[in-house]
């Protein structure tokens, strides 16, 4: 391939290629054991609004920022003019809303899948009450994760709670406006160690399914069991149009959350490939960070992962697909291999870097972030805050 149609060919790639940023990524979090705080994060909505430009400045990625409704209105509607006046204050959007169903002390045992159905109807009219805030502030996806299960056998009827749930998933997508989705994810495990009510991607597709045709499946990379083949998931979904869209993150025993590509660039290269292979499918598909770091750098670690993202989109990109179907049928296995290896061993950082001179974005966006003093500059201005925080954990 000649250096200007591959350039032509990450140039198409990229400019389409959103990411979303989640709020609570620039926010202190932690294990179950505790928090390690850090002076610049986030002590406010404003302040995520305000980090989340920060990294779409640099990036030229990512102009949305997803919402935790629990996390970031906690008046619910009420709190849609402050979200508008920051939308319109940093440039950002709002982009999937995030309901919580793991949270409240009556999600014990359970939120749309509790035995109570007072319960039920709790989280019901929270799901509701998402897809009104989604509606007023012209958000597509509400993205539920659904944390409800059981750690002991017997201790739960499956199939009622299987029951519950598609009738919760159904009155919520009859709420849904026509431009509206309602992406179902899904994990094998944690908090729940026995039985997870959506463990998988069957579940959460036929759950969808049911609840009607604005229902996709979202897939988390770091929701699956050890080895698992998740562009094979990608292709079924692609193929059966229910992919709705992903949690970027990456793993290395379970759900780690770690920078995309610090422990698998090639699963991620085979993820964006199926995609990719998949022209209609791939314009449906929204991308979303899924991190919170309790060691690196909040707006570092979102950099970071968006520019490795955009490295490894652009590898996939430069796949030959054509000539890749070629040696497939031909069962030409080390040919079609190499074929598709080349892509990824590619060095596409000055392509993409031609790439981000062109749209007048900084070529090294972590450099620029350093040259820039934001993360300086907001250290010094939340130090007094984050300290309080601090001083309700010793």
């Amino acid at each position: 391939m000649k250096p200007h149609d591959k350039f032509e060919r990450v140039a198409k790639a990229l400019d389409n290629f959103r990411i979303e940023i989640p709020s609570w990524g620039f926010a202190n979090t932690g294990t179950r054991f505790g928090k390690f705080l850090q002076v610049a994060a986030a002590t406010s909505i404003e302040d995520k609004f305000a980090d989340a430009a920060q990294v779409n400045l640099v990036t030229g990625a990512s102009p949305t920022m997803g919402l935790h409704v629990e996390w970031d209105l906690p008046e619910g509607v009420a709190s849609v003019p402050r979200i508008r006046a920051l939308e319109k204050k940093y440039r950002i959007r709002a982009g999937s809303i995030n309901p919580n169903l793991f949270q409240s002390q009556e999600y014990k045992f359970g939120s749309i899948c509790n035995p109570d159905a007072e319960v039920r109807q709790k989280a019901l009219l929270h799901f509701l009450d998402c897809v009104e805030i989604a509606r007023q502030l012209g958000s597509q996806d509400i993205s539920p994760w659904v944390s409800d299960g059981s750690n002991y056998p017997g201790t739960q009827n499956i199939r009622k709670r299987i029951g519950w749930m598609e009738e919760i998933f159904s009155q919520v997508h009859a709420a849904l406006q026509p431009d509206q989705r309602l992406l179902i994810e899904y994990k094998p495990f944690e908090p729940a160690f026995y039985h997870t009510d959506i463990a998988d991607w069957g579940m959460a597709l036929e759950l969808a399914r049911l609840a009607g045709p604005q229902a996709k499946v979202l897939v988390d990379l770091g929701h699956h069991y050890q080895t698992q083949n998740i562009e094979q998931i990608v292709a079924w979904l692609l193929r059966l149009e229910m992919l709705g869209g992903f949690h970027l993150n990456d793993r290395r025993f379970a759900d780690d959350d770690l920078t995309l590509g610090s422990i698998d660039p090639y699963q991620v290269f085979r993820i964006f490939h199926e995609i990719l292979s998949d022209a209609a499918g791939a314009s449906q598909v929204a991308f979303m960070i899924d991190q919170s770091h309790n060691l690196k750098g909040k707006i570092e670690a979102m950099v970071q992962t968006v520019a490795v993202a955009q490295e490894l989109y652009a590898k996939a990109a430069l796949v030959d697909i054509e000539q890749l179907d070629t040696l497939q049928t031909e069962c030409k296995l080390v040919e079609a291999e190499e074929c598709f290896r080349s892509a990824f061993w590619e060095d596409v950082r000055p392509l993409v870097r031609e790439w981000r001179r062109g749209r007048s974005l900084p070529e090294d966006p972590l450099r620029a972030l350093r040259e820039s003093g934001y993360v300086e500059r907001i250290a010094e201005e939340r130090a007094a805050k984050n300290a309080n925080i601090s001083a309700t954990y010793a």
